[in-house]
């Protein structure tokens, strides 16, 4: 999962359907609130944190494109539609009101946990993208990884010699911190997978990483081990800024 344990709203009139999403789902990871309509699903939001909505086109009340519509136009939650019918002008309305995703019924609970997760991972990739726009450099727990040159210094301020592979890590590292990353995505966002890398590779720099940062590289607590999950990053990160890019705080923090 891009976030761990990610907060699902399921928004689907029908009890069975509703039941079976929501049983699937919380089999994998997530924490599901399951409505029938429109004002649970409100009193849902105003509630609980939702960090991704799977909502039903055809509702009482209210539809899903009229639901769709106001959700977006109040945040950026990701939402992804439901339907019995698949043509395709309802999935192009759909993604029109602001749908991320959208998925005809009958579909695979698998299918609908995939897409769940490409949702995740392109929402996480577009703040990150975000957050450090403008970016100079990138600091934690005194450590500063200067972007512009590529360099990699340490408390004291003494230049660490890295390797373009692990300055991309770690760079990719802070730029999300407090979320558990895959070994298949930090292949995908520091090296592609047209490069014939493999998940050992990410192993391997991890832990030439950990010697060169880690008070004790045989217990790391900046880049932590996963079970089952991949590699978390846990300091919290700062962002310096281009005077360009920002006039106002020199230094402002990396959302986790």
């Amino acid at each position: 999962m891009a976030i761990p344990n990610p907060s699902i709203l399921v928004v689907e009139d029908d009890r069975e359907t509703r039941t079976l999403i929501a049983k699937y789902l919380r089999s994998n990871a997530c924490n599901v609130t399951a409505v029938a309509d429109g004002r649970e699903m409100s009193r849902a939001m105003a509630d609980h944190r939702v960090d991704l909505i799977i909502l039903d086109v055809m509702l009482p009340g209210e539809d899903g494109l009229t639901l769709c519509r106001k959700v977006r136009a109040e945040s950026q939650t990701p939402i992804i539609m439901l339907t019995a019918r698949g043509e395709d002008i309802d999935r192009i309305v759909g993604l029109e009101m602001g749908a991320d995703d959208y998925l005809p019924k009958p579909f695979n609970p698998r299918e609908l946990l995939a897409r769940i997760n490409a949702v995740l991972r392109r929402q996480a990739a577009a703040l990150a993208a975000s957050s450090v726009e403008g970016a100079s450099a990138l600091t934690f727990e005194g450590w500063r990884i200067d972007l512009r040159l590529r360099e990699l210094r340490n408390p004291e301020g003494a230049r660490v010699a890295v390797t373009s592979a692990e300055f991309d890590l770690l760079r990719t590292f802070c730029e999300r911190p407090g979320r558990v990353l895959s070994r298949d995505s930090l292949l995908d966002l520091t090296q592609g997978r047209n490069t014939g890398s493999f998940e050992r590779s990410i192993d391997v720099l991890v832990s030439r990483i950990r010697r060169k940062i880690e008070p004790n590289p045989a217990d790391p607590t900046l880049i932590k081990t996963v079970r089952s999950g991949g590699y978390l990053f846990t300091p919290r990160t700062e962002v310096a800024r281009t005077e360009a890019a920002s006039a106002e705080a020199t230094a402002v923090p990396v959302s986790s």
